[in-house]
């Protein structure tokens, strides 16, 4: 309620996103709180929630004993700690630290080489999907995303509640890459996780898993979120680190529709500071993005593509060849918003529609200005509405030049439409 009443105060639509936990997997109460661990120390993971002994661990997922298997590798608290199983019992594993430090109770546990029987979907993420869906939030993501089954099990949930929430594949297991291309063509975006993603692979592998993600984006034509320690120095500083403005600029000019703010906006000292800055380094980036010539990101070949693709690909060329300065998309649905976006033109481009689902959805993509309107119902009145909100809203001139695409559901028979327009 309180994002709705900001959204309604700034006159802008705005995306909420639902973020299920998934299959998250904690250390129990140690006995020792926090407990330095150093390399080559013995440590033990046993059955139940008590431990007898300060190296002794629980762990909140019963199966762990079961199958972890020696030379698995655990890590504890997101990389603080990483050990390895030596010894497999019935009722305990034993293991030798490997890289040390301190670890605290209830903190995170990743098994990177263990295939776990674990559901992505628990009773818990159920019941926030269907409260999700009931309550008509834009976005859903679903944690620890390992096949594309598990992303048709949550849409097929949603449907059951006639919700119209997008579904977010996070990125952050070693399955999910050996599965990208399929969980990419499945879901409707992708979040980069690059925390629990830099611990379930190799950290060093992370910054290239990142450019494969999104890469892979941009050949299905799907939003990607780029997440996790962006700007982590502004929890408590004014300014980043020079390594963290240039790691959000690499994503821009990798391609990423959005880059997120954690810990830096929910429990920084700086949340605002931290807006500002990422903001701040977008720009400048884009300035950089503006001058490389105008190309359609989507499949490599033309094979594959619809209607929607090819109408927004001869609109770019149009608005190109005409210096138009503005796109307006008048339509029932955002495909031909997506396809715009990933083209990555620098036109100004707007999307009028009277869904306001669409509207808010499409606050996450890229170069799309949308903008909730009343009359889409009546075709006769569109152009006319979309030349009248250019003009008042895009500080348009008279004899500006305006591209305007209207879509096929408004008019049967018609196919989407593409009508050049002159400000009066």
């Amino acid at each position: 309620a309180d994002i709705r009443a900001a959204s309604d105060d700034v006159h802008r639509p705005v995306g909420i996103l639902v973020d299920l936990a998934g299959p998250k997997i904690r250390l129990g109460q140690l006995l020792r709180d926090p407990l330095p661990l150093e390399a080559g120390q013995p440590v033990s993971f046993v059955r139940g929630d008590v431990s007898s002994s300060d190296y002794e661990f629980t762990c909140t997922y019963e199966a762990l004993i079961d199958e972890v298997q020696a030379g698995d590798t655990i890590v504890l608290a997101d990389g603080v700690a990483r050990m390895e199983v030596v010894g497999k019992f019935p009722d305990h594993l034993t293991c030798r630290v490997v890289d040390g430090g301190t670890i605290r109770s209830r903190q995170g546990v990743n098994l990177p080489a263990t295939h776990l029987s674990v559901p992505a979907l628990g009773a818990i993420d159920r019941e926030n999907a269907v409260w999700a869906a009931r309550t008509g939030v834009e976005f859903v993501s679903l944690s620890f995303v390992r096949c594309a089954a598990e992303l048709q099990e949550l849409r097929q949930l949603i449907r059951q509640e006639q919700g119209t929430c997008k579904i977010v594949a996070k990125i952050e297991k070693r399955e999910a890459l050996d599965n990208l291309e399929a969980i990419v063509e499945t879901t409707d975006c992708v979040m980069v996780a690059r925390g629990d993603l830099g611990v379930e692979i190799d950290i060093e592998k992370t910054p290239l898993a990142q450019k494969r993600i999104i890469r892979t984006c941009s050949q299905y034509g799907k939003p990607v979120i780029v997440a996790t320690q962006m700007l982590e120095s502004m929890h408590h500083s004014r300014l980043p680190t020079r390594a963290e403005v240039s790691d959000v600029a690499n994503a821009i000019l990798d391609g990423a529709d959005a880059c997120m703010l954690s810990g830096e906006t929910a429990i920084g000292d700086y949340p605002l500071d931290s807006v500002g800055m990422m903001k701040r380094i977008m720009y400048e980036t884009e300035q950089n993005l503006r001058h490389r010539s105008s190309r359609m990101q989507g499949r490599e070949s033309d094979a594959g593509w619809g209607m929607v693709e090819s109408v927004m690909l001869g609109v770019a060329q149009i608005a190109r060849r005409l210096a138009a300065q503005m796109v307006v998309i008048v339509s029932t649905d955002e495909r031909a918003a997506l396809v715009k976006s990933k083209q990555r033109d620098f036109v100004p481009t707007t999307f009028l529609s009277d869904n306001l689902a669409s509207v808010r959805q499409m606050s996450l993509y890229w170069g799309i200005i949308p903008v909730q309107v009343d009359e889409i119902d009546n075709i006769q009145k569109l152009p006319g509405v979309a030349i009248r909100w250019a003009q008042e809203h895009g500080g348009l001139k008279s004899g500006d030049r305006i591209v305007v695409v209207l879509d096929n559901e408004l008019l049967a028979g018609v196919h989407d439409t593409i009508m050049i327009a002159e400000i009066p």
